[in-house]
Parts: structure tokens; sequence; C-alpha cells
């Protein structure tokens, strides 16, 4: 991967259904090119998939920060997270949490009934959900 496949990164990242003519304008290169590029990055895995974004309107959103008890593996854990409706990404992480959870609802009651479900996951020891009161980027 080079600094062009880097940029092709993030030209698709703000907007994934560009054409390809376009960003081989941008960045001095042909559509065949930039084809091949982006053939040969989800090839390697780089990108894995591409996706939309919805405007969640009134949503309310949240990151759940969740302890697992040490006798269950937190790929299972996480793996049941990411199957549950509201939950928009799931990371595992170092540091005094093992796994956090961004969660998603129309609602605090919603919202509540998602975090009500990941505390009734096998392994899950304890949560701290903190609301996000501002998206930055």
């Amino acid at each position: 991967m080079d600094e062009i496949d880097n940029k092709i990164i993030e030209i698709l990242k703000k907007d994934a259904r560009k054409p390809f003519v376009e960003i081989g304008k941008e960045l001095g290169l042909s559509e065949g090119a930039v084809r091949r590029r982006v053939k040969n990055l989800i090839k390697n895995n780089v990108i894995t998939r591409f996706t939309i974004e919805v405007e969640k309107g009134h949503a309310v959103r949240a990151i759940t920060f969740i302890t697992i008890d040490p006798g269950v593996p937190t790929p299972f854990v996480s793996e049941k997270l990411a199957m549950l409706d509201g939950v928009e990404g799931v990371y595992e992480l170092t540091g005094e949490y093992d796994v956090a959870a961004i969660v998603s609802a129309n609602s605090v009651a919603g919202l509540n009934k998602c975090i009500e479900e990941i505390r009734k996951i096998e392994g899950v020891k304890n949560t701290n959900t903190v609301l996000v009161l501002r998206v930055v980027r």
C-alpha cells in the first residue's frame, strides 16, 4: 500500500459512490489504474466492505463500555454484541474495559432496551454507558 492507495481510501471514505473516473482526475490517474488499485485493496482485505450511512435524525447515541468475565472469551461476547439491534459498532479494547459498543436508538427508552440486552449476554460482567451529545466528525 502506498500514498496513492491511502488517498483513494480517504476519497472513498467520504463518498464510496464516487466514480473511478473522478477519483482518477483528482489524483492524476486513469480510471483503469484506480479500478485496479481498488480491486487490489479489496483482494488484500484493506477494504473489507462498502457501506452507507443513514442520517439518524434525532436518534440517541451512546458508547457502552463493557467489562467481560475473565472466564469467557472476549471474541464470543463481541460477536454476540455485533448481532444486537441498535449496536452500530463493536471495538475490543485495552485498558479498564474489554469492549466498547456504539449504540443507537430513536429514544432513550430504546437505548435502555438495547443496553439491557447487552447486559444479558453471557460473560458481560459490567457496563458503563455514556451518551453522545454531539458528533463532530
